[in-house]
């Protein structure tokens, strides 16, 4: 037997051993339980994204003193958010468990697309799909008409959708989804379509929050299924294309309602959601893209209608494995995306009853709508109508801005040429980490100025005389103030950096804050930056060798170079989509439009993301003034055009004797916030262009057609 001491050694042997931690999982389900992003969590315990992510996969472990925090952290987490545990559900596709039940709050649906049906467990149907079986669901794991071989597509590690996310339906019956399969559909309707997809298709996609809610599946239409099922090639009047939609009389309108299918308020357009009311914790719901309807907009999907069904199937599959399931435009998916990231209710247990009930979930939008203070309203918005409200309007827009002809220098004329830069995803890095309003505004008089209360500021800014050869940092025409104006907090926050007295006569400031983005900005970052590594561009490389990278890009695999530009897209779309405005002829002045009714319709956000994209910008022109004495000849949103000795950006931007970039200047690189070239031209050509009152960085990448053209 041992002895006592013996025992004693070995416990305090076993006491000196380094935390254990829990399992990679569910360090990641304590951390989005907690709603840190990993990007804060990196921050915190002063380590890198890529580290944190490397916990969270297995692929590494923290070691002291980092280890130490980490589990600290952990185990507060665990002690507020435990894992609940639950038998195994009963057989059957509508079984719902408890944690189904918690797990699936009501969800928040843009007012463009309402969501008629609250959210829940996706059936179970689908993960029995049959493979390698006679009849109609037949599996074939080498389409007759092969993509190009690229970096496949990961599998899906849901059982629950096998397929993937989404399918491409071509008019011979085959449905190609991601990973190269192609399944079998019978269907020759769309209500049979929708039948098949729900319960044979398994495609689909899990949450990408564990508050949040599976994706729908999504089935793309080529021209032959479209006609197949009965649809129209084309819409008449596409010119009208906001408006589009199947009359109620359509045949396929009726078919939809005979079989007690229903769309939403959008009707059967490019993107129509087909949908039953849930019953119990059964989702059903499919969401279509038509193709011959430019369901796919050209402008953030260069190319990929024209793809063949397997090849269009990788694309949108990797789209909605790094992004999310496409659900409508680019701007739509953006949107989608933050809520999707945020849910606004989360399950709680409520104190009385001990009943799990739909709560706020903490760092999110919550899920009612909440009006603006009229300066940050469009003229249009009834708070501003209602009230007459005559104190003017936030003016935070990207930069249009060229410099007087006249200030240009003899030095500078005789340069040989015009080198635009474009700075990667301006508005995604203006994202990261930003502290946004959660609550509804309230108004302050006499404010002191805080740098980190969101917020719109009322201050006169005019006193404050920069270099004319730069734009102003205040406003987006790039000229000084003329007055007191109303100012977003990054804007008002520079003028303080720049060292100026800054007195604000009153201000509408946000009590409850949080970085409501900085998950979007995460996953749309990691996005680009695969994306751009599948194009051969990486971080590792040096400047010489990112410039020759990016010449042919595009070229390296055109497929995943239209997913690049739809990520690109979906950044400026979804920041656009926080202000839309109204549509249609019939509108007037002081009504209500849809995307007010929904918690996401928040122009202060979009005001803030520019606000500290324009100051971005500039702190980069100022930094690289100062250090090289180059002063740009024209800013267009986020692209700046410098006079250049050289064709190459080499040519003039600034670096340290140990040959790294300046810090605070322009860089080169892949990643959102660094700069690659948008074009170059020679210096007359950017000359004349300014002496006609027109802005060169807007045609940099033209050149001389864009002057044919008429120019802005």
């Amino acid at each position: 037997m041992p002895t006592q001491d013996e025992l004693f050694a070995a416990v305090d042997a076993l006491l000196e051993e380094e935390p254990q931690l829990p399992p990679p999982a569910e360090r990641a389900r304590l951390r989005e339980a907690a709603g840190i992003t990993q990007s804060r969590l990196a921050q915190v315990l002063k380590s890198t994204l890529q580290t944190v992510k490397n916990w969270e996969n297995g692929r590494s472990e923290p070691r002291p003193p980092r280890l130490q925090a980490y589990q600290r952290l952990l185990e507060g987490w665990a002690a507020k958010y435990p894992k609940i545990t639950t038998p195994a559900p009963a057989a059957g596709p509508a079984s719902e468990t408890f944690a189904s039940r918690i797990e699936q709050p009501a969800p928040v649906v843009p007012a463009e697309e309402p969501a008629p049906a609250p959210a829940a467990p996706a059936a179970a149907a689908p993960a029995e799909v049959p493979q390698q079986q006679p009849g109609p669901m037949a599996r074939r794991t080498a389409p007759h008409r092969p993509a190009k071989k690229t970096t496949p597509t990961r599998p899906a590690v849901d059982p629950r959708f096998p397929h993937g996310p989404l399918a491409v339906l071509d008019g011979d019956g085959s449905a190609y989804c991601t990973g190269g399969v192609v399944l079998e559909c019978p269907a020759t309707t769309i209500p049979q379509l929708v039948d098949w997809t729900l319960k044979e298709s398994g495609i689909g996609a899990p949450r990408l929050h564990r508050n949040g809610k599976d994706s729908d599946p999504l089935v793309v239409l080529t021209a032959s299924a479209a006609v197949k099922l009965g649809l129209p090639e084309r819409l008449e009047g596409f010119e009208a294309r906001r408006s589009l939609r199947l009359p109620e009389d359509h045949p396929v309108v009726k078919q939809i309602t005979k079989t007690r299918w229903q769309l939403t308020q959008r009707g059967f357009g490019p993107w129509p959601r087909i949908y039953r009311t849930a019953q119990g914790s059964e989702r059903q719901c499919v969401q279509l893209a038509i193709l011959p309807w430019d369901a796919l907009d050209t402008r953030s999907w260069p190319g990929v209608s024209d793809l063949p069904p397997a090849e269009l199937a990788r694309v949108l599959g990797t789209y909605a494995e790094r992004v999310i399931t496409p659900r409508g435009s680019t701007a739509v998916s953006g949107l989608e995306l933050m809520t999707a990231l945020r849910p606004p209710t989360r399950a709680v247990r409520d104190e009385q009853s001990g009943e799990w009930v739909s709560g706020y979930n903490p760092g999110s939008l919550g899920s009612s709508p909440v009006d603006p203070a009229p300066p940050e309203a469009t003229p249009e918005h009834p708070v501003v109508v209602e009230s007459g409200w005559t104190g003017g309007f936030l003016d935070e827009e990207a930069y249009q801005w060229v410099r007087d002809v006249d200030l240009l220098s003899a030095d500078e004329v005789v340069l040989p040429f015009a080198v635009g830069l474009d700075i990667n995803t301006a508005f995604l890095a203006a994202a990261a980490r930003l502290t946004v309003g959660l609550s509804g505004p309230e108004h302050v008089q006499r404010p002191r100025f805080d740098k980190k209360a969101p917020g719109s500021w009322y201050v006169d800014l005019s006193h404050i005389q920069l270099d004319p050869r730069l734009p102003s940092p205040f406003t987006p025409s790039g000229k000084r103030p003329e007055g007191p104006a109303w100012y977003e907090t990054h804007t008002v926050a520079y003028a303080v950096e720049l060292g100026y007295d800054i007195q604000p006569a009153e201000a509408y400031l946000r009590r409850q804050t949080g970085a409501y983005l900085d998950p979007w900005h995460d996953r749309l970052k990691s996005a680009y930056v695969d994306t751009m590594a599948d194009l051969g561009v990486t971080a590792d490389l040096d400047d010489q060798a990112f410039l020759a990278a990016m010449e042919h890009h595009k070229q390296v695999d055109p497929g995943m170079a239209a997913v690049l530009a739809a990520i690109k897209a979906t950044v400026k779309g979804g920041v656009g989509k926080l202000r839309e405005r109204p549509q249609g002829r019939h509108y007037r002045d002081g009504e209500r439009w849809p995307a007010l009714e929904r918690p996401t319709w928040r122009p202060d956000i979009r005001a803030a993301v520019i606000s500290k994209a324009r100051v971005n910008m500039h702190r980069k022109i100022l930094k690289t003034a100062e250090a090289t004495g180059l002063y740009p000849l024209a800013v267009l949103s986020d692209c700046v055009v410098y006079p250049s000795p050289g064709q190459s950006p080499l040519d003039f931007l600034p670096y340290t004797t140990s040959g790294k970039p300046l810090p605070g200047s322009f860089r080169l690189g892949c990643t959102p916030g660094l700069v690659k070239v948008e074009g170059v031209q020679e210096m007359p050509w950017a000359v004349d262009l300014m002496e006609q009152g027109l802005n060169p960085a807007r045609h940099i990448k033209d050149g001389h057609d864009a002057v044919l053209e008429g120019g802005e």
